[in-house]
């Protein structure tokens, strides 16, 4: 059974849900995205020459009260008893709320508040995730409360973000593919495992485990570096170009898996309402868990191979560079923004405040308005993927000139531009099939 579009299980399953009959042409979506990839090439190639981000060393600084009073410990401890208050609270519904979506808030606030929400606060106030996390709030706890400890063990440098891009593929797969992602019992488990987890690991390596382990605080903080706020090398907190903040984006091993994670399972999203796949869902001899896990991998790999297929022909193009693979990793954050704003911008703005009733115990209220109309949404979509893959090219381009002798650096982004476009096919078809 296919369940309507507005219904809340699909949408928690789903992402937006399904939205076929989109009012806009795919001749007229495809021949603007594909003018926008080239013309903003054509005007880089011809206009920009030189490097123009400086990274973390750029930036306007706030006043310096307003720097103290966010970083005051009253400030930082308020947040973290927030996020770990939420925290008990959702705990609370999980255990004693009833096992339905449609009156227990506590799928929604996973799915839809922390999930989707993350997006605008992390664009809005930066890496928020690092101060509410209420896993890391606990290790504090406990490490005050233990009397004696062992020193932490060093993290391996070579492990980088690999665990964070595990653990956002864990999350993505009990969205995506598990049995009943919205059962109580279900949340239950992946909370328990969560948890423990990351508290036995930080127990051993110390919070550092955190900033390279945390799929959320990856998330939160790769979103982040497009946030007009944000700190200087030297600490100071500032107003910056968001492409400043693009640039410092740290490049270590795991960045291009935990982009592609993010860039992967948003697509697959999209693509788990075709009624084609519903149907092969609904045949596969393995069963609907085993096939989506494929398909959700499947669609993780082969953006993940689009990416190395073009770093290797870069490489090929303008000659060997020291950071092959993760040198232009940085530039597919704006097209991850772009598919994230497009296949959840109306979840967020339904079912988020929807949730918010059902938690103040108010869920007989009448179902919120749609913000658009259906052709203000289409418009909405097209112009997110369209925008975040301009953005990208932006980004690549003025890495490309930092790293390439001015001979090779316009003919060194033609593999990128290549990837930008066949990704701007893949994203937009999603959207208008």
């Amino acid at each position: 059974m296919v369940l309507h579009p507005a219904d809340p299980l699909t949408a928690l399953a789903h992402g937006i849900g399904s939205q076929h009959d989109l009012p806009i042409s795919p001749f007229y979506a495809f021949a603007g995205a594909f003018t926008a990839l080239f013309v903003s090439f054509l005007a880089l190639g011809l206009l920009w020459s030189t490097p123009r981000f400086r990274g973390d060393r750029s930036g306007l600084a706030l006043p310096a009260a307003l720097q103290r009073a966010a970083d005051a410990p009253a400030t930082r401890a308020a947040l973290r008893g927030l996020g770990l208050t939420a925290a008990l609270i959702l705990l609370l519904h999980l255990l004693l709320g009833p096992d339905d979506p449609a009156r227990n808030p506590a799928p929604g606030a996973v799915y839809v508040l922390l999930w989707v929400g993350l997006v605008p606060a992390s664009l809005l106030f930066g890496p928020v995730w690092r101060l509410f996390n209420p896993v890391r709030t606990l290790h504090r706890l406990f490490r005050r409360a233990l009397p004696r400890q062992d020193p932490d063990h060093p993290l391996p440098s070579r492990l980088g973000q690999w665990p964070a891009a595990v653990s956002l593929f864990g999350f993505t797969w009990l969205e995506l593919a598990s049995p009943d992602p919205a059962s109580t019992t279900t949340l239950l488990i992946a909370l328990a495992v969560y948890v423990t987890a990351h508290l036995l690991l930080a127990a051993r390596f110390g919070e550092r485990w955190f900033d390279a382990a945390d799929g959320f605080e990856a998330y939160s903080a790769l979103l982040a570096r497009l946030s007009p706020l944000g700190r200087r090398s030297d600490g100071r907190l500032v107003l910056r170009n968001p492409f400043h903040g693009l640039d410092a984006t740290p490049e270590r091993p795991g960045l291009v898996a935990t982009v592609c994670v993010l860039l992967g399972s948003t697509a697959y999203d999209g693509f788990s309402d075709n009624p084609s796949w519903i149907g092969v869902l609904q045949t596969s001899p393995l069963g609907r868990t085993r096939t989506a896990t494929l398909g959700l991998l499947a669609s993780v790999a082969l953006v993940a191979t689009l990416y190395c297929l073009c770093a290797a022909a870069t490489r090929l193009v303008s000659g060997p560079h020291p950071r092959p693979l993760t040198a232009f990793a940085h530039s597919l954050v704006p097209i991850a923004l772009g598919y994230l704003t497009a296949h959840y911008f109306s979840l967020l703005v339904i079912v988020g405040p929807r949730t918010v009733s059902i938690a103040l115990g108010t869920d007989n209220a009448p179902e919120p308005a749609p913000p658009l109309g259906p052709g203000g949404l289409a418009v909405l979509q097209v112009v997110a993927v369209v925008t975040g893959h301009v953005l990208g090219v932006v980004a690549a381009h003025d890495r490309s000139v930092r790293l390439f002798p001015p001979a090779k650096a316009v003919a060194g982004q033609l593999p990128l531009l290549a990837l930008m476009i066949t990704y701007t096919v893949g994203g937009l078809s999603l959207l208008l099939n």
